[in-house]
């Protein structure tokens, strides 16, 4: 961990609140009661929350509220897609803040964080003080294509080898589909091995230096298959977007107050839909971190990230 983030924490509540369909969301709230309430959207879709993201908020002036969305982490079912959908999520953060208490909050999202901030914010623009989002995923057909298809695979050619090589070399010309197949097949080994070399694989090409232990994170199998099952599931049906509908309805968000934080060399979610985001939205502070993946938890991203809380926290109290 990073010496800007806050100190280790643990939560002054924890819960599952049921939202229909089977599911159940696991709750934590943090920090001060009595601060201002700050919403943390985790990545994926499917990766869950951990300790650590507990850390980008002051606990002394935040009331930190962390929550496992649909299929991932420790809510309930784990790895489930049925009922799982962008729309089901923006609807549960709604039933969130209802059973909460909460008039308004700000709203933190980073990479598929980032696109389901944006989603939420534009539905509920009466709802969301300020955004603070971090490595943009718009979830367009072409960024996914670039990441699970082709594009990144020539800056990493090593690594997608190992990413194709549960795909036979007849399938690898849609490789969300024959995913798909393996990931919702029977469990056993063929399913556990495409999980894990499908996480593996954002794993690896997430930070701008190798980082081991962010990439053996990604290797364990209760966590490989969830991100896997709800990545494939969500990007088949372009995260049940319409096209470009994020950018298109931007202006429901351009009087919120936001922070945009993106590293120059993020492979996983290029640097250009933050700056296309950016056109949209000038409003927004965009802060390209010039030595930089997709991570989080890189120094400069976790610098520029705590300082927009740390200055929201200033403006909203």
């Amino acid at each position: 961990m990073q010496d800007s983030l806050y100190p280790v924490i643990e939560p002054y509540a924890t819960e599952f609140v049921e939202v229909g369909d089977g599911h159940e969301l696991h709750v934590e709230q943090c920090g001060n009661p009595e601060g201002y309430p700050a919403l943390f959207l985790h990545g994926g879709p499917g990766a869950g929350c951990s300790p650590s993201h507990r850390r980008f908020f002051d606990p002394a002036r935040y009331r930190i509220i962390l929550f496992d969305q649909r299929g991932c982490g420790r809510s309930r079912p784990h790895g489930s897609v049925d009922f799982n959908t962008t729309w089901n999520l923006v609807a549960d953060i709604e039933i969130l803040r209802a059973h909460l208490g909460i008039d308004h909050w700000l709203v933190f999202g980073g990479s598929w964080g980032s696109t389901l901030a944006l989603a939420y914010a534009e539905q509920h623009p009466q709802t969301v003080a300020a955004l603070v989002l971090r490595g943009i995923f718009l979830c367009r057909p072409e960024e996914i294509h670039w990441f699970y298809q082709q594009g990144a695979s020539r800056l990493f050619p090593d690594y997608w080898q190992d990413y194709l090589a549960p795909i036979p070399p007849e399938e690898q010309g849609d490789l969300l589909r024959a995913y798909a197949e393996r990931l919702f097949g029977p469990p056993g080994d063929e399913q556990t091995r495409a999980a894990r070399a499908w996480s593996l694989w954002e794993g690896r090409c997430a930070t701008l230096l190798p980082d081991r232990e962010l990439r053996d994170s990604f290797a364990a199998d209760a966590f490989a298959l969830a991100l896997a099952r709800i990545e494939c599931h969500y990007f088949l049906h372009n995260a049940f977007l319409q096209p470009h509908q994020l950018l298109r309805d931007i202006d429901a968000v351009r009087g919120i107050p936001g922070v945009i934080v993106h590293g120059r060399y993020d492979a996983i979610c290029p640097l250009a839909s933050a700056w296309e985001l950016h056109q949209a939205w000038p409003e927004a502070a965009l802060k390209i971190i010039p030595d930089a993946g997709h991570a989080a938890f890189e120094p400069g991203i976790a610098r520029e990230l705590i300082a927009a809380t740390d200055g929201f926290a200033q403006q909203l109290a």
